[in-house]
């Protein structure tokens, strides 16, 4: 950390914190408490006001904030939470710049506003059921990829697929220039132009069991937007399921992407599907037993009958 950097963290921290020993600082910013005194120094004779009270610390002089940055209660608990949201989803090194930008807003806020916006933000939570769904693995993998992005490196990518593949394999390497990022129903994906299939691929980040940044660079298409593009749907097979009272709020409730409608029925809920192949569905179809059947098609029918069949051989 060079000295500007070092004054302005100080600055930070008193306006966050208040009052502040020399020793506590150094702490904080991991530096000697001999270098403390000397930044004290320094900022004095810049013109910041820092007060010292022998035997109390150090702080500022009531009244003065840097930056001059006016947020509500309300704003403030919204860039707070994204904060949060960035340290529970994105990769360690971004989630680290979320937490010191955390501090920076906190240190920003005067403190009336400070102490309304955290008594605000307790009342609101993201809940991390996301361990298990944004792994170790996948924030290691996402910090490669954004480099990748800035960079405009290609990638390669050791891959296993949902489902085998025509050659009864799941797994394939693939060469990618990747082209963003997006969260979508809690999983990440990466869109990238694969030079396999020549075309547009999404990739699950949970799926990519290695990744190589490679030296190979690419153009990105001029025309091409992140914000703009949509995927090809190629979900063309629809599935009708009809699903016993009892677990129809379960399945509102549930999200799942390859719901397309939803019918109240006196026997039911009838739950209208469109899928890629009949495998998309097939074991959410098994995790709801006999509280759920397929009216359509008769080939997911008979794929639910022989997974049952094989079920009762193992038992």
């Amino acid at each position: 950390m060079n000295k500007t950097d070092r004054l302005l963290a100080i600055i930070l921290e008193l306006q966050r914190k208040g009052l502040m020993r020399a020793e506590d600082l150094a702490a904080s910013l991991e530096i000697s408490t001999r270098t403390i005194y000397r930044d004290i120094q320094a900022l004095c004779e810049a013109g910041v006001p820092v007060v010292g009270a022998p035997g109390m610390g150090y702080s500022l002089m009531e009244g003065y904030f840097l930056p001059p940055v006016s947020f509500t209660p309300e704003e403030a608990v919204a860039l707070l939470l994204g904060t949060d949201f960035i340290e529970m989803r994105f990769d360690s090194d971004w989630g680290s710049k979320a937490s010191s930008a955390r501090g920076k807003i906190e240190a920003t806020l005067p403190e009336g506003i400070r102490a309304e916006a955290s008594r605000a933000r307790k009342t609101t939570r993201l809940l991390n059921s996301g361990e298990a769904r944004v792994t170790g693995q996948e924030k290691r993998h996402l910090e490669v990829l954004r480099r990748a992005i800035l960079e405009k490196r290609k990638v390669r990518l050791d891959y296993s697929k949902g489902m085998p593949g025509a050659d009864g394999e799941r797994n394939s390497v693939r060469d990618v220039a990747p082209y963003g990022l997006a969260l979508v129903q809690h999983a990440w994906m990466l869109v990238a132009h694969c030079d396999l299939r020549q075309e547009l691929r999404h990739f699950r980040l949970s799926r990519i069991q290695d990744l190589t940044l490679l030296d190979t660079s690419f153009e990105l298409p001029a025309d091409f937007r992140l914000e703009e593009y949509k995927p090809r749907d190629d979900r063309h097979t629809t599935v009708r399921i009809l699903a016993d009272p009892d677990i129809a709020e379960r399945i509102r409730e549930s999200g799942y992407f390859f719901i397309e409608g939803l019918t109240d029925r006196e026997d039911g809920l009838e739950v209208t599907l469109r899928v890629r192949e009949l495998g998309d569905v097939l074991q959410w179809m098994l995790g709801w037993g006999a509280k759920a059947v397929v009216l359509e098609p008769e080939e997911l029918r008979s794929r639910i009958r022989e997974e049952a069949q094989n079920m009762w051989k193992r038992y």
